[in-house]
């Protein structure tokens, strides 16, 4: 790319284009009450804080599980390892009811919480505390309750439109 490629507004297909280079972990988010059941693959979650240990997801304001996750007021952060892959793939099909796409996994119904993935490397249990509308997502600011830890293995990574596996660092 030169700097003649630079647009001074991007469209939003050069924006998705130029964030495809930056590789993201992978997570199911999925959510439970009220408002029914819901669950999809994300790689837009990040840390804020750990003190009160807090995240932030984003996801589409048209996407129906938008609308559950908001009138549950909690969710799981299900973090996902290279052996989770496929169940990320199912999770991202827009075409599976959300019934279907959890047929699959092993998963964990706690009573105060949202479905937990058990081989998930890590599944975090989140109250929203706080959102923001931001042009076609809503960023969702996650307060976490508590952790469970799966067997360790290896990440999971989007990386120009692609899962990628991330080897386990060695001990030293």
């Amino acid at each position: 790319m030169s700097i003649a490629d630079i647009q001074d507004v991007p469209s939003p297909e050069a924006f998705r284009q130029a964030m495809a280079n930056l590789g993201a972990g992978v997570a199911i988010i999925t959510s439970d009450g009220p408002a029914g059941l819901a669950g999809c693959t994300v790689s837009a979650v990040t840390s804020v804080s750990d003190q009160p240990p807090t995240l932030l997801v984003c996801l589409n304001r048209t996407s129906r599980n938008n609308r559950v996750m908001r009138e549950n007021g909690s969710l799981c952060v299900n973090l996902l390892g290279h052996r989770n892959q496929p169940l990320a793939a199912r999770f991202a099909d827009g075409s599976l009811t959300v019934e279907r796409r959890f047929e699959e996994g092993s998963w964990n119904y706690p009573a105060d919480g949202s479905p937990a993935l058990d081989n998930a490397l890590a599944s975090l249990q989140c109250a929203v505390t706080d959102m923001s509308e931001v042009g076609s997502h809503t960023v969702f600011f996650l307060t976490v309750h508590s952790i469970g830890f799966g067997e360790p293995g290896e990440g999971l990574a989007y990386f120009q439109r692609r899962f990628h596996g991330l080897p386990l660092a060695n001990a030293s």
